[in-house]
């Protein structure tokens, strides 16, 4: 089974902290050892993991981002969010993690982000966890 996040963002660009959601969908998959794959079927947003502790880490990545991929460049993409495709290509739409014991296997200053690029937005996140559950 699939679970399906529901992710409001309320920014242009913004990362959204998704992982208690994600945490959340492992525990109810019963899956005691295995992988989660975290899957954003947008073509202006993606996932990523980071650290989560510190808030200036995030602003540090959009900042980064902005300065590869300006907002205001020359794009030939008419619709006006050629650099949220690009930032989305960067950054990628899905991340895979280890499930062990129940629980995601994540670094102690590691979390799951949402990355919005073409905000503000109603985001589906998916989440599939496989793996044994004895």
């Amino acid at each position: 089974m699939i679970t399906r996040l529901k992710v409001s963002t309320q920014a242009r660009v913004e990362l959204r902290d998704i992982t208690a959601q994600v945490e959340e969908a492992v525990k109810a998959s019963g899956v005691k050892g295995g992988l989660c794959y975290v899957f954003v079927p947008h073509t202006t947003a993606g996932i990523l993991i980071n650290e989560n502790a510190d808030p200036d880490v995030g602003r540090d990545i959009l900042a980064q981002l902005e300065r590869m991929v300006p907002e205001r460049g020359s794009y030939s993409h008419r619709e006006g969010n050629a650099p949220a495709h690009v930032k989305a290509c960067l950054v990628g739409s899905s991340q895979v993690l280890p499930v062990e014991e129940g629980r995601l296997v994540l670094g102690t200053w590691q979390g799951i982000f949402l990355c919005e690029f073409d905000g503000p937005r109603q985001r589906t996140v998916m989440v599939k966890v496989l793996g044994d559950r004895g």
